[in-house]
Order: C-alpha cells, then structure tokens, then sequence
C-alpha cells in the first residue's frame, strides 16, 4: 500500500517544525564482530570437516608399515534467505511536495530495518545454539558431548549452567585448552572475545579489567586480566534475548559464518497504472557455523516461568 497524503496530513500544514521518529541512533552493526564474512555464487554452500590421522605407531624392525585413512567427518550447509522489503508514495503526495522531505527519511528507515533484521538472524544462531537448529555433527551449537570421529567428545558447554564470574569465566578458558580434533590429538585453541547483553556489561568490566581480583578483599592478581586470557575483550550485543546467557568466541577457523549471496540492492521506480513512485530494498545471505568449537557459552537461555490457575 502506498503512503498517502491521508497518512501524512501534517506534512502539508504550514508553520511545521519538525519530523520525528525516523532518526534514531542505533547501534554499530554488531554481527560483524561475531561472525567471519565471505563471498557465495550459489543457492546454498556446504563445508566439509576432514579428519586428520591418529597418533603414528612404532614400528618393529622389518615390520610393515602401518597405513591410517583420513575420512570426512561431517558437512554444515548454509541456506541462504531472501530479504526484501519497500515502500511507495502516491502520485499525488509527490506533486503536493512530499517527495523531498520524506523519501530521504524513509530511504535511512529502509536500511535502518535491514539492518535490524539482519542483527536479529545473526544473534539468533546464539539465542537457539541451545535448543535451535542441529549443525553438521547432528547436535547443537552448544553442547557436552560434540562426538569426534575417535569416538570422543569435545564440549563447549558445561554440564552445570554458570553465571559470569571469574570461576566460571577461567573454567571456560580451561575447558578450551582441552580440545582435540576429530582424531583426539590435542589442539592449540584460544579464547577470543566475550560476548554479553547489555545486563552483564559492567560485571564484564570489573572482570576483565581489575587489576586486582575483582570483589574480594585480599591481594591476589587478576590473573585473566594479567595473562591476557580473553585478547579481544568484551563486546556488548545488544540482540541477545537472554540477560544471563554469554559466549566466547575461539580462535579455531570455520566457526561462526555469514555468507553473502546477493549484497544490498536498492531500486526505486514509477507505476504507470497508479503513479506512485515505489522504493525497494533486496538482499540475500545466511548465517551459521562450521565448526562448533569456534564458539563456547557457559550458560543456558532462561525459559519464562508459566503459571496455571
């Protein structure tokens, strides 16, 4: 439906002074501290993860050698989305000039609600890595047991829900340090970045900055502060749904991604039948993960409490 002269009476009274509502602030686009970006030319894209070989043998005098097989392990696909939205205005409020004062504002509207929305489907890879979508190794996102080709484990979640503290926060950091790849080899993994809600900003702060233990009263060092335990510090991610819930990106590659299919595209142009002159934006991506242990939480989403009479 077009926006007509009805809709926006005002705009046509003298002695207005002013519009609003259109131009809030809003936050940096905060998905691309999160997620790595790359480029695609197909309807979907599928990673494959390859197991390495186990651990050599020792080999007896005049003894065969022994041969290991390598074998894929398990594949994540990236779906890509459509999203497109617009808007149009009527012959009529162009001629009565609305044009000039309204398409620039809806044109900033347009792209501030792509933006939103795509805000919304990256943080959603961490709002259900609990309970959402299985990935490739048929569990989800955060889990106790990811199972590895050797019959292992690998977890990127406690088997105990924690809150951020300092114990909590140097177990994670402990927990990653214990990994090993689909052949139970150990991998030199690190921690990267703390990712919050706005709830837990200023305990971030006090841990990861302190130079002494934060909240107690004696002498100690902190110590994540002072090895540089978490290099990327902390980012607040203003779409995460749960006030409790916080991650830790790894250093291990193909973990969090997004795909680009299609970037941006804005077109605007007349109806011959109405005359009105529409505006629409388009664009197509995806996002997901590869590898799980790019990503550690130590905390599950708070389910709302439902009470019956």
């Amino acid at each position: 439906m077009a926006i007509s002269r009805s809709q926006l009476l005002k705009e046509l009274l003298p002695g207005l002074n002013s519009l609003f509502g259109l131009e809030y602030k809003q936050h940096p686009e905060e998905w691309r501290q999160v997620f790595e970006t790359e480029n695609s030319d197909r309807s979907f894209e599928e990673e494959v993860k390859l197991s390495g070989f186990g651990l050599a043998g020792t080999k007896d005098e005049g003894a065969a050698i022994t041969y290991d097989d390598a074998q894929e392990a398990y594949t994540s696909r990236y779906v890509h989305n459509t999203i497109a939205m617009g808007f149009s205005l009527t012959e009529e409020a162009i001629e009565d000039n609305l044009y000039a004062s309204l398409s620039a504002r809806y044109t900033k509207a347009l792209a501030r609600a792509f933006q939103h929305t795509k805000e919304i489907k990256g943080a959603a890879v961490l709002n259900e890595g609990f309970t959402g979508q299985v990935g490739g190794d048929g569990v989800n996102l955060l889990s106790t047991a990811h199972p590895l080709v050797n019959g292992g484990t690998n977890s990127n979640e406690p088997s105990t829900p924690a809150d951020l503290n300092e114990t909590s926060l140097e177990a994670a950091v402990i927990q990653i340090g214990k990994w090993t790849d689909e052949r139970g080899l150990k991998i030199a993994a690190r921690p990267q970045k703390l990712i919050i809600p706005s709830d837990l900003q200023f305990e971030a702060d006090r841990i990861l900055k302190s130079t002494m233990r934060a909240g107690t009263a004696d002498n100690d060092v902190n110590a994540l502060a002072s090895t540089s335990a978490i290099p990327g510090g902390y980012m607040v991610h203003h779409f995460l749904t749960d006030p409790d819930a916080w991650f830790l990106t790894t250093d291990v590659a193909n973990g969090l991604k997004h795909f680009v299919r299609v970037a941006m595209k804005t077109s605007m142009e007349g109806d011959f039948e109405t005359g009105n002159v529409k505006y629409k934006g388009r664009e197509r991506y995806s996002f997901g993960y590869s590898d799980p242990i790019g990503t550690v939480s130590y905390t599950h989403l708070t389910l709302p409490t439902i009470c019956s009479v």
